[in-house]
């Protein structure tokens, strides 16, 4: 099956466009909002906005999720290396034939094969399209783990070190270790290449001395290096806001939320930002992500805020700390796929993120004027009964707040730019007289994949009674092919499946079909379960843990899960607790990622095994003990644990 090109398109005088199906001719780009286009058949000139066009008319196949799981671990590899060697000469102005014949000289390839990377990449800029593409009548050429295992180390132990060895010195390791173990010696540009998919980041920090990794990363205070156009970098930060909520039913006093916010450092313009109870994790960097990347007409709509908020498109750069939800498997895999880098703040270099760190404390004044604030100090505090004071829930705080951005703050003069956010994030779009804008940005449609790819993901076998994940049993007959599969070539080896998850709703999980490419929403195996988030999991967990529950399985989850819901729902007028829980679990309930619609299956589709045998459905058997499997879930449970009342 063909793979689909991500849906990107960046507007510009005379490309092509849709609206509701109708085609239109860019005439002119009015600002950041709207466009004049001429209707291809009509030849009629309107105004459109922006938000409302697409690259082209969506096919069948086309509304099909596309996703960054689609290759394998290594073909990304293979992938990154090839993008690596053709970096310095996409796009480059001026560039001649002899340019490209002196890159593919210095490693190793024909000139024509370096071309045809370049054409691939130039027309669709997604680290996908350089992946080798499989072929039914050619075998593996994979390197055997046994020399995957001694390069990984040669590279761990002798090139990332102080003494800085040369690529050269750490291929003749490989090759004395190989021959030691009778293993075929890998080229020398296949450890060059290896080398160079490392980050320039972990190469600086593990090779250079304190001082030299001060220098080479730009960490002097002054203007932010390489932040020269809207999108260019975005820094991205948490922190809990000064500010008590209340639930929305009774209007009582709850907590402190967390805010995920973004800032361009180019513009200084609020890009996005992501309000929720839980502390960070990844989860609340994909979500603030995902809001940065995407159009905010919807989300002011929903608030029936009227203000301009043009801010979408992928960023090249997002800088953030060196915090875990920052450094996961899932982000790094995304910022492949989508073509962005992260860059990690130097530790113990604050100023480093003084951008986003100046805005959450502009922000932070501001909501000290609001009732129920908690100030940033008890010194400020004293005298004031912030719970007593408190009146905003947490939606009516992201109402206020997002006015504040786009009506305030935005059209503000800011001295660091000698202009308002909103006037530079123009003028670095558009153009002035002066000088000449960089254009639109790149602008993703498929919203609910976009997502999809930011959520955490494990690896799990599909065994006769589906996909287990923490005692949970999720089913769907998707999964019948796969059951009990294994590796290629080694047929001992149980094959492991992508699946993903929304910790705020975890009744159903995202698994990835390896075959037809695309994502299945799966649910629960017995559908009457409820819904419920995964730090309620987590105290269910500990509830039964502390009771001393020997045998875990859905019957005992649940039947925990109603328990406790009945105790929050009988005393959430008496205790906070108890409405931080109820309050949660709405909150996780309204912002949950929507189920996508799967592949459109044959109403009587039949499946068959590799020895061309029918597979018959699947009977669940109830209550089955399973053993479980290692948990790489790196979403953090509640700061505070709600105490059960234990019969």
């Amino acid at each position: 099956m063909p793979r689909k090109k991500r849906k990107e398109f960046t507007l510009q005088q005379g490309s092509s466009a849709y609206r509701n199906g109708t085609h239109y001719i860019i005439l002119q780009i009015i600002n950041l909002d709207y466009v004049l286009a001429e209707c291809f058949t009509t030849k009629k000139i309107e105004k459109l906005r922006i938000s409302e066009l697409s690259l082209s008319l969506p096919s069948p196949e086309e509304q099909r999720l596309s996703v960054i799981d689609a290759i394998e671990d290594d073909d990304w590899n293979i992938a990154q290396q090839r993008l690596e060697i053709i970096q310095p000469l996409v796009h480059k102005h001026g560039r001649t034939v002899d340019d490209v014949k002196v890159v593919a000289t210095e490693h190793g390839l024909h000139f024509n094969t370096v071309y045809k990377w370049l054409r691939l990449y130039e027309a669709d800029p997604s680290v996908m399209i350089l992946a080798p593409k499989s072929r039914s009548d050619s075998g593996s050429t994979k390197l055997s783990s046994e020399v995957e295992k001694i390069i990984d180390e040669c590279v761990e132990n002798e090139y990332l070190n102080k003494q800085r060895k040369s690529v050269a010195a750490v291929h003749r390791l490989v090759q004395l270790e190989c021959r030691k173990e009778g293993l075929k010696a890998p080229h020398v540009n296949t450890v060059r290449n290896r080398i160079k998919s490392l980050s320039d980041d972990l190469k600086i920090r593990k090779r250079f001395s304190k001082d030299q990794i001060h220098d080479a990363l730009h960490m002097n205070q002054g203007e932010f290096p390489h932040a020269d156009y809207p999108y260019a970098v975005i820094q991205i930060d948490h922190t809990p806001l000064d500010i008590i909520m209340v639930d929305d039913v009774y209007r009582l006093p709850l907590e402190r939320p967390w805010i995920t916010m973004a800032i361009d450092v180019y513009s200084r313009m609020v890009v996005g930002f992501y309000i929720s109870f839980e502390k960070p994790s990844a989860l609340s960097v994909g979500m603030c992500l995902a809001n940065v990347i995407l159009p905010k007409e919807k989300f002011l709509a929903e608030y029936d805020i009227d203000a301009s908020w043009p801010c979408w498109g992928i960023p090249r750069t997002v800088h953030a700390d060196n915090a875990k939800e920052f450094r996961g498997n899932m982000l790094q895999k995304a910022c492949q796929e989508y073509s962005f880098t992260i860059e990690w703040r130097p530790v113990s270099r604050p100023h480093f993120g003084g951008h986003i760190e100046r805005l959450l404390g502009t922000f932070a004044k501001e909501i000290h004027t609001l009732p129920g604030t908690t100030f940033s100090n008890i010194q400020q505090r004293r005298g004031y009964d912030s719970d007593k004071q408190s009146a905003l829930t947490l939606k009516e705080f992201e109402h206020w707040l997002t006015v504040l951005i786009t009506k305030s703050y935005h059209h503000k003069f800011h001295s660091g730019i000698n202009t308002t956010p909103y006037q530079r994030f123009e003028e670095g779009i558009l153009g002035t007289q002066n000088t000449k804008g960089v254009g639109m940005p790149r602008k993703v449609e498929d919203e609910e994949t976009l997502k999809i790819n930011l959520l955490p993901y494990v690896e799990r076998t599909v065994q006769d009674y589906g996909i287990r994940i923490d005692d949970i049993c999720y089913y769907s007959d998707v999964l019948r092919v796969w059951v009990n599969a294994t590796v290629e070539g080694r047929s001992k080896l149980k094959k492991k499946f992508i699946c993903r998850r929304d910790p705020r709703d975890i009744s159903t999980i995202w698994f990835f079909d390896p075959q037809l490419k695309c994502y299945f929403p799966i649910p629960y195996r017995n559908t009457a379960h409820p819904s419920m988030t995964i730090w309620e999991l987590r105290k269910v967990q500990k509830k039964l843990k502390d009771d001393g529950v020997m045998h875990v399985n859905e019957d005992s989850i649940f039947s925990a899960l109603e328990t406790m819901r009945e105790i929050e729902q009988e005393a959430v007028i008496k205790t906070k607790k108890s409405r931080k829980a109820v309050q949660r679990r709405k909150h996780a309930e309204k912002n949950a990622v929507s189920s996508p619609e799967p592949l459109e299956m044959m109403p009587n589709a039949q499946f068959v095994d590799e020895d061309g045998d029918d597979i018959q459905p699947l009977e669940v058997v109830p209550n089955v003990q399973f053993a479980d499997e290692d948990d790489d879930d790196d979403i953090q449970p509640f700061d505070e644990m709600l105490e059960v009342r234990r019969d």
